[in-house]
């Protein structure tokens, strides 16, 4: 193995770690950070013959004095000193890379690869720092080890030296020649990373880390969300996007064995309340502490645990800061990031229209909290005063009289507030197409061209459509934005919901029932209904799962943790003490080989037999007519799904049916037989036959084949358990 070439490579390796894990912690921005890879590509590359030049020479001679000079001015100009240092050690890398020469030249690449691996530690982290620390300590034996050699043979045949022939030595021959290394050797100092990386994860568990390095010199500048701001210009927003970047993970207390790939949240965030010709805007921003016992804030009331049901969301640095809840939320409670109790409680404020806001205490993570969820009113459905009507019913001169007849044809004879939205909501999702281009962008009025020209448009064209159709006919409403949807992951058991998951969606007055959500927007082209299976969406799964693991359990490793590590560890040495007792005998240890070996012989066997006999078409466990009922029932489900009542992963089956009667749906008499027909043959010791099967079949065909107008009628909160089309809220 040519002995120049390894060395390279592993040096090149080692330096392009600490550069990506530098890079990682978003510190450059995406312009700089590929400049940086960029320009540390094209310094490895570099033939070694062009770094002997002289205007090579010079430049890295005096381009790390001209580059020093300009930080300290920068520092001088007041930025921040961390962000100075980080910035010039990432520089100097690329100007040593490009302009190396020699065995000393290398060593300084090492160091200064490993001082960008701990500024990283302190300015980022997640996955791609792990696969970089990882790797790094993996290739940091190999680099030293063979730097060490070059320095060696450098240092012993200096410039001008000659061999016992009196012949001039080529060193360079000598750093190319394959007989200064072979393969058993580069083998033998790449396993020294090893035990090197035992050592690490020994001194690592041995000492939690309690706080942060004191480089944090101040607080520091991390990438946060962008959106959910206090104005929404729907002329200029343009073509939206679907972005899969995590924006919070949800996760519920008791986990489905089989939960839905995919459910509907409404997980709300702000809402604007006046219109102005494209764009809307809040008319009011007074907020008030939301009063608190420690880390629980009492939004209608305390959380009762013994009653209320609850889920868990962390949430990703967004800003402006809110917190996102659904509409029944009676209380929030602050959780820590890791085990340790929650020091520092901040303050959270409500705003006019019922939005959440946190004072950040972390820049560097979101906040990590409880939702407890209640029966009864919605967020700020307190009694509306007059100005308040006044304000949910304003429209601009911009609405012309268009709107006001489309409404009232729409609504019909009836003024029923509740019926009149729902009419208007149904026409919306019946008569006009979810489109992310919208078309009426350029309109000098973007809503009377998305209602009569265009009929296509993204979420906040229906949302800002239906509730200037509603102010039109005296019905107060305010348009909502937030998260819609969410997808389970497999790996990490935890919903995530996605950037692209937000969504925008009405809030209507109806007098005796408060403020209530519907969602005029129709779905999305329908996924394939193997998406979830490709080989991308599941690496995209085990990514996910791994970062959330080693947050939780690298860096977030603390204390608490280690006793638990070390607790578990205890039981283990334990029982595997008390079941060595039974070999201190020489007869009990033989009695235990002579029936380790029949078990062998047995297993053999088994498998034997099990390879000649024939396959149950069935799954263990369960009969033929159980399985088929199950597979009935499931078509049902996607049936209701597809129809905008879909059943929520917390609500039993006979629970969602009796909820569909209690809301007066058209067809949930023959829902709730078939629910109750279902159960009775899952859990129960009705018998499943052909006869039953076939009509389980035919009853779930034609509700299959019912119009859409039927199932249509019933209530708009069960169209919350739908799935949530997919959008982006600038």
């Amino acid at each position: 193995m040519r002995f120049g070439l390894v060395h390279r490579i592993l040096l090149d390796t080692l330096v392009a770690l600490g550069m990506l894990a530098l890079v990682a912690t978003g510190e450059f921005g995406q312009l700089g950070s590929w400049t940086l890879v960029a320009a540390l590509a094209i310094g490895m590359i570099l033939p070694a013959r062009w770094q002997e030049r002289k205007g090579l020479r010079l430049f890295g001679t005096y381009a790390p004095v001209v580059l020093l000079g300009v930080q300290l001015l920068r520092w001088a100009d007041g930025n921040n000193p961390l962000t100075i240092a980080v910035e010039f050690a990432a520089v100097l890398q690329v100007i040593w890379v490009a302009t190396r020469r020699g065995a000393a030249h290398d060593q300084q690449l090492i160091a200064l690869a490993l001082l960008h691996l701990i500024a990283a530690t302190v300015l980022g982290g997640g996955l791609s720092f792990a696969i970089c620390f990882v790797g790094f300590i993996l290739v940091t034996p190999s680099a030293l080890v063979l730097s060490h050699l070059r320095r060696e043979v450098e240092g012993n045949y200096r410039q001008g030296a000659r061999d016992r022939t009196g012949l001039p030595v080529d060193v360079p021959r000598i750093l190319r020649s394959r007989r200064v290394i072979s393969r058993g050797y580069v083998a033998f100092i790449s396993l020294l990373s090893l035990p090197v990386f035992a050592v690490t994860a020994l001194i690592f568990v041995a000492f939690p880390r309690v706080g942060l390095s004191l480089l944090l010199l101040e607080p520091h500048r991390s990438s946060r969300m962008v959106g959910f701001s206090d104005r929404i210009d729907l002329g200029g927003i343009g073509a939206l996007e679907s972005d899969p970047k995590i924006a919070m993970r949800v996760q519920y207390p008791v986990a489905d064995p089989a939960p839905p790939k995919r459910i509907a949240l409404y997980l709300r965030g702000t809402a604007l309340d006046r219109y102005q010709g494209k764009s809307w805007s809040r008319s009011q921003n007074e907020r008030k502490y939301l009063e608190n016992s420690g880390a629980q804030y009492a939004i209608t009331r305390f959380p009762d645990p013994a009653r209320d049901a609850s889920f868990t969301i962390e949430l990703e640095p967004i800003e402006p800061p809110l917190l996102f809840v659904p509409e029944h939320t009676a209380a929030i409670e602050l959780l820590p990031h890791s085990n340790q109790a929650l020091v520092d409680v901040p303050a959270i404020f409500q705003g006019a229209e019922s939005d959440l806001h946190y004072a950040r205490l972390d820049d560097r993570r979101g906040p990590r909290y409880r939702v407890f969820l209640q029966n009864g009113l919605a967020l700020g459905s307190k009694p509306l005063t007059a100005l308040d009507r006044q304000r949910y019913l304003q429209l601009d001169p911009a609405v012309t009289s268009r709107l006001g007849d489309l409404a009232k044809t729409w609504a019909g004879n009836e003024t029923d507030p509740l019926i009149v939205a729902n009419r208007i909501m149904t026409r919306l999702r019946k008569d006009y197409r979810y489109d992310l281009n919208s078309p009426s962008s350029k309109s000098p009025n973007p809503i009377e061209h998305f209602l009569f020209d265009s009929k296509r448009g993204h979420c906040e064209y229906y949302s800002t459509a239906m509730a200037l159709l509603l102010r039109t006919q005296g019905i107060p409403s305010r348009n909502v934005t937030g998260f819609a949807g969410a997808t389970y992951n497999r790996y990490g058991r935890f919903y995530a919901v996605r950037q692209g998951d937000a969504h925008s969606w009405v809030e209507a007055w109806i007098e005796g029932v408060g403020w209530k959500r519907f969602d005029p927007t129709p779905a999305a082209a329908p996924r394939p209904p193997d998406e979830y299976e490709r080989i991308g969406a599941s690496l995209r799964e085990v990514i996910e799962a791994m970062s959330q693991r080693w947050t939780r359990h690298v860096e977030r490793y603390d204390l608490r943790q280690q006793m638990e590590l070390f607790g578990g560890l205890r039981r283990g040495a334990r029982v595997a003490t008390e079941q060595a007792v039974y070999f201190k005998s020489p007869k009990r240890a033989g009695a235990l080989l002579v029936a380790a070996i029949a078990l062998l012989l047995l297993g053999k066997y088994l498998r034997q037999a099990n390879k000649r006999a024939p396959k149950s078409p069935t799954e263990p466990g369960l009969s033929a007519s159980t399985q088929e009922v199950i597979r009935l029932y499931q078509q049902l489900e996607r049936l209701l799904t597809q129809r905008g009542l879909g059943r929520h992963p917390a609500v039993p089956p006979l629970a969602h049916a009796r909820a569909l009667v209690a809301t007066q749906q058209p067809l949930s008499a023959e829902i709730l037989e078939l629910t109750k027909t279902y159960l009775a043959a899952r859990f129960g010791e009705a018998q499943f036959g052909l006869e039953e099967s076939r009509q389980f079949s035919e009853a779930v065909a034609r509700l299959s084949r019912t119009p859409a107008s039927e199932w249509e009628r019933g209530s708009p909160d069960l169209a919350a358990n739908s799935p949530a089309p997919k959008s982006t809220v600038k």
